[in-house]
């Protein structure tokens, strides 16, 4: 079995205990954005599976929206992006 090299870590170990691969991260021509795939990014990132640079330029994401998704879910939790929740959680 042949292994790509690449940067950083294969595999990190979240803090529920579950292990995320980067084969767990959505393709990186995803057009749909479910909440699930928007908080695997968010978790990958968090724990350092993958760069947030990186992040941005695989799913062609801006700071801005990225910064969004890890406001939603440290204010709120992964429910808070899904599209029909946005209204609850939105400031006033």
């Amino acid at each position: 079995m042949y292994l790509r090299k690449i940067e950083g870590p294969r595999s990190v170990t979240l803090p529920d205990g579950t292990i995320m691969t980067r084969a767990d991260l959505p393709c990186s021509d995803t057009r749909r954005w479910v909440a699930s795939r928007k908080a695997a990014v968010v978790r990958a990132v968090n724990a350092g599976l993958i760069q947030r640079k990186e992040a941005l330029e695989r799913y062609k994401l801006s700071d801005e929206e990225f910064g969004e998704w890890e406001n939603a879910v440290a204010a709120h939790g992964e429910a808070a992006l899904k599209a029909t929740a946005l209204q609850r959680y939105r400031q006033p």
